[in-house]
């Protein structure tokens, strides 16, 4: 049994709320969850509400009822966004309803079941749902995402133990990497630390880099070029309308764009990713131009082709963050089979889309403007982890500087 758990996660709902979200009075929130995170997702209402919240809206869903739909719905309706659905993104958007998704599900859900079928309905939904994406992934209001066990999940993350002691050991893995200990402080330590990555967003972003090159000894060789007035950003950011948030908790990594066409050379995986319910394993990309042009892994290749695959920008790479090796997450020694929690045990990068606010000024560009800027665009943003305890990245200024930036996986300075 997890010691002092109902206060634990009463110190992180409000966390989620306070923090990531950061609910202001008045505003209308909305709690994205499965059934099975009820517990967490009723307490995350409530301290909505605390913060003066006007409505909260809570959407559920289901992995049994995902499940089968993929494997049994009518064909059609994963070529088909519903109207209705399009229409509750509208309205969230024009309300700047801040968003919390908490996650809690079987890695392999879709284990089995039609890899046309996820990239279908990805295609639909992406384009159902873009304007919401595009005004989230330009911070234009508060979001934030948390977890929830569930024991497939912990079961795969623990599989050694039985499931009751699996779920406590994952419940006391989430705590810990998000600071909560059930004094109440959480908060406060977060603040802490979103005032320890903001300073190395500064320094990072005083080098204004050309390029980044990367090296291990799993065979990762690859230079990244990064846009012209790219920003490093991390820990928090601002909506639009000056609200400070946290997207994604927890958070270690600093991150930015590379530009989007400036990527060569081959990159390995450090880590398994869980895409789309499944499990990619043993991988790497070749990078040409920007655009990935082979692919390879042991376990799921036709998964992260359909990944790549589901459009144009999802050939090409959209973020590049910087996580260190000796990261809390990477020292608790457990692989999370939840990319929420191992990109931030690892440098990542991300195909597909990347987020306008890495450029100076992105937020406020046209897609056309954003992508002279060197910001790739895509309905897709898929991260996976390539930090390893060996891993060498070098900055090249534009002055021609080269600056070691990490050094046996961790920060040079």
């Amino acid at each position: 049994m997890v010691k002092d758990f109902d206060a634990k996660l009463n110190e992180y709902a409000h966390l989620l709320v306070e923090i990531g979200m950061n609910v202001q009075p008045g505003q209308t929130a909305r709690i994205n969850a499965p059934v099975a995170c009820a517990p967490l997702a009723r307490m995350c209402a409530a301290a909505c509400y605390d913060c003066g919240a006007r409505e909260v809206i809570v959407d559920w869903h289901d992995d049994f009822i995902e499940r089968e739909k993929y494997l049994r719905a009518d064909e059609a309706v994963f070529f088909q966004y519903p109207a209705y659905m399009k229409a509750k993104w509208d309205w969230l958007l024009e309300k700047k309803a801040p968003n919390l998704a908490i996650i809690g599900e079987d890695p392999e859900l879709l284990k089995g079941a039609d890899p046309k079928r996820i990239q279908a309905w990805q295609r639909a939904a992406g384009e159902g749902n873009r304007a919401y994406y595009d005004a989230m992934t330009a911070s234009r209001f508060q979001w934030s995402i948390g977890a929830y066990p569930v024991p497939a999940w912990a079961a795969k993350a623990f599989p050694e133990l039985p499931e009751a002691d699996a779920m406590d050991a994952l419940w006391d893995a989430i705590f810990d990497v998000c600071r909560i200990t059930g004094d109440g402080k959480a908060v406060q330590r977060w603040r802490e630390h979103i005032a320890t990555v903001a300073r190395r967003c500064e320094a990072l972003n005083g080098y204004d880099f050309k390029s980044l090159h990367y090296t291990n000894s799993l065979g990762t060789d690859l230079t990244i070029q990064l846009p012209e007035n790219h920003v490093w950003q991390g820990g928090s950011e601002a909506s639009a309308d000056g609200i400070e948030f946290v997207a994604n908790m927890p958070t270690e990594e600093i991150f930015t764009a590379p530009q989007w066409d400036g990527v060569d050379g081959r990159v390995y995986a450090a880590l398994p990713l869980a895409l789309d319910g499944n499990l990619v394993t043993d991988f790497y990309l070749d990078f040409q131009g920007g655009r990935i042009v082979d692919v390879h892994a042991a376990q799921g290749e036709d998964i992260l082709r359909h990944s790549i695959e589901l459009d144009e920008g999802s050939h090409y790479l959209g973020e590049v963050a910087l996580v260190p090796y000796d990261s809390p997450i990477r020292r608790k020694g457990i692989l999370f089979y939840e990319t929420l929690f191992d990109e931030n045990a690892s440098c990542h990068l991300a195909f597909g889309s990347s987020y306008p606010t890495c450029v100076k000024g992105g937020a406020d560009m046209t897609e056309e403007q954003q992508k002279a800027a060197g910001l790739n665009q895509s309905i897709n943003h898929v991260d996976f982890m390539v930090g390893t305890a060996d891993l060498s990245i070098t900055g090249l200024t534009r002055g021609g500087e080269e600056v070691p930036v990490f050094v046996n996986g961790n920060f040079a300075f």
